[in-house]
């Protein structure tokens, strides 16, 4: 339990180390293999606070394996990921930690069909609420055998309340619902709405987490075509409001009018990026022409 502390504290400085250079995400030569097909190739790039990074590119280029990395939903083959001061492409690296700082949305929405609307909002800053709770008892548990040999004891830590931690997930919840205009479904199922309404639910809550970042993998592709506008709406006010922001997107308007930079992937390699300016209208790369000679 000591080592675990010292660990927090080195994670605390290098998590700081990392706001002052402004690096939100730092990918150093990440491959990806799935057997023998290797998906990813040698890709580092950094991630800036604030940055809205549009990834485009045909399918099976790999942009939905690097998004999915970020997180280690799919473990990198080789290479590091640094985030909040970790590696958490190391086997070591705790990586539920830092996944409670990266929000996920995905392109099936995966809610959970056994609990209501406000349930699966609360349900991640609930159990993230009782998680510290345990971290803070464990460490109380250390002051008090430690004070045993001290002339000055320590104080002990203050244990979250749970209760408070809960109403606040609830009225969290209950605002997100009313932004978007749909607090009406805090009680139903998933299973009673629309594909709009289940994108829109899992966006907010994503959001309910406070990540430090967004991760999007294809949002709209699920929806139907009059359900995408109000889905991107919502994304667009998350970017607005200053959200740093990683979307695997098929939409190019979209990436056009919201993205601050954009990736062109192909093969497993980020072939191309730039500014929306820059690779949708002065293009270099003769791949990405012909890319976007097909769905301009």
């Amino acid at each position: 339990m000591i080592e675990e502390i010292k660990k927090d504290a080195l994670l605390e400085k290098n998590a700081q180390s990392n706001i002052e250079s402004g690096v939100c995400i730092k990918v150093e030569h990440l491959n990806k293999k799935f057997g023998k097909l290797e998906v990813l190739k040698d890709i580092s790039e950094e991630i800036k606070f604030g940055e809205k990074i549009a990834i485009i590119g045909p399918s099976g280029s790999g942009k939905s394996t690097f998004l999915r990395c970020l997180n280690c939903m799919e473990d990198p083959t080789g290479g590091a990921i640094y985030f909040d001061g970790a590696n958490i492409a190391d086997m070591k690296t705790d990586i539920n930690i830092h996944r409670q700082k990266i929000g996920m949305v995905f392109q099936h929405f995966n809610l959970f069909n056994n609990l209501t609307v406000l349930d699966n909002i609360m349900l991640a800053p609930v159990t993230i609420g009782k998680r510290k709770a345990r971290k803070e008892k464990r460490k109380n548990l250390i002051i008090k055998i430690a004070n045993i040999f001290r002339k000055d004891k320590k104080p002990l830590v203050e244990v979250t309340d749970l209760s408070k931690i809960k109403n606040q997930a609830k009225e969290t919840a209950l605002s997100l619902l009313k932004r978007i205009g749909l607090e009406e479904k805090a009680q139903a199922y998933p299973s009673t709405l629309s594909g709009g309404q289940k994108q829109r639910i899992a966006i907010v809550r994503a959001l309910a987490m406070n990540p430090t970042v967004m991760l999007f993998d294809e949002p709209t592709s699920a929806l139907d075509p009059e359900m995408v506008g109000e889905v991107l709406e919502l994304i667009k006010e998350v970017a607005n409001a200053g959200m740093t922001m990683v979307i695997v997107t098929h939409e190019m308007g979209f990436a056009k009018e919201v993205a601050t930079r954009v990736m062109f992937m192909d093969e497993g390699n980020i072939i191309e990026q730039g500014t929306p300016k820059e690779v949708f209208d002065n293009p270099k790369n003769e791949r990405l022409k012909t890319f976007l000679s097909k769905v301009l």
